[in-house]
């Protein structure tokens, strides 16, 4: 952390059929390119079932949401999916404000999420 600010983490892991993004940290205007980067790396290689796990995300703005919907709208394109993990209130109320939880498939655990066919 620099400033008081967390830097956003991304990491990539296989479970069966679903790949899943594990994300830490801030998902704002100056993370967002790296995280839109890595969703649409993960298409590029052929990925269809995406996991986003959001469940250490600290911070997400309307910058990132719009990295969100992008990648869904990729991945569906591709006859794929983007289903999220989230357990923080805050991060899970800013879904509901804006209506994006009835858009995406919004998962309690990692677990829970990879059992979705």
């Amino acid at each position: 952390m620099v400033g008081g600010r967390m830097d956003l983490v991304l990491d990539v892991n296989q479970h069966g059929a679903h790949c899943v993004l594990g994300v830490r940290g801030e998902i704002d205007v100056s993370t967002a390119p790296r995280f839109r980067e890595c969703l649409i790396g993960l298409v590029n290689d052929g990925h269809r079932q995406v996991v986003a796990d959001l469940s250490e995300v600290d911070f997400l703005d309307s910058v990132g949401l719009g990295v969100l919907v992008g990648g869904l709208k990729r991945l569906r394109s591709h006859e794929g999916n983007l289903s999220l993990v989230c357990t923080q209130g805050r991060i899970l109320k800013v879904f509901e404000i804006t209506g994006l939880d009835t858009v995406f498939t919004v998962h309690a655990s990692v677990a829970e999420a990879v059992a979705e066919t």
